[in-house]
């Protein structure tokens, strides 16, 4: 066979190769989650952006919402391109589930890329990369141990809080994880860091920091 020939037939079946690999988006684009845009209505947080946040994942809606109301202990429901959640949700609290559900349900444990698919086989839910190829069941965490020592809180320790609401007698109100947080002197809507001084249950009482 000479040369030329054998030139031929490789060129031909890399050609064949290239046919088969899957479609991969362009290595130059970057994925990037959104910035959370959260705003505050009276008693509700508004996820201004969740429509720009579900392009990017491409994943379905009620999906990420449904994993969002179970892991941040809350009610909502979606709105056109936005969704409203029942009470004051704090911004990190969204952002860090978004990352968590794009970490379970998006990403390819092996390439790390974000060119996936679930897909049902039989009862379990399946992540396929469109990217390598790879595929695994997804394992969702529930109540992992670093969610729930997060909420746990101590005596003498120092935490930043949202106040929520303000009491009768005009005590700030925050939430945490189970417990109920009042701080003397704080006003609704701000950011304080404090420090616990008494758990009694769950109700705790603070004072603010700087």
């Amino acid at each position: 066979m000479t040369d030329i020939m054998k030139k031929y037939d490789y060129d031909k079946l890399l050609a064949r190769a290239h046919e088969k690999l899957p479609t991969i988006i362009n290595s130059s684009e970057r994925f990037q989650v959104p910035e959370v845009d959260l705003i505050y209505e009276g008693k509700t947080s508004i996820l201004r952006n969740y429509g720009e946040i579900i392009d990017v994942i491409n994943r379905d809606a009620d999906h990420l919402l449904k994993y969002l109301l179970r892991e941040i202990g809350t009610a909502g429901s979606i709105d056109g391109k936005r969704v409203t959640f029942k009470g004051k949700v704090a911004k990190k609290q969204v952002e860090d589930r978004i990352l968590n559900y794009v970490d379970i349900y998006v990403l390819c444990s092996e390439c790390h890329r974000p060119d996936t698919k679930l897909i049902k086989e039989g009862r379990t839910l399946i992540l396929e990369c469109d990217a390598c190829g790879a595929h695994r069941p997804v394992k969702v965490k529930k109540g992992t141990k670093t969610v729930q020592k997060s909420a746990e809180i101590e005596e003498g320790q120092v935490i930043d809080v949202l106040i929520q609401d303000v009491g009768k007698k005009g005590d700030g109100i925050a939430k945490k994880g189970r417990f109920v947080i009042f701080v003397p002197g704080t006003t609704k809507g701000v950011s304080v860091k404090i420090q616990i001084e008494k758990i009694t249950g769950n109700v705790v009482f603070g004072k603010v920091v700087s």
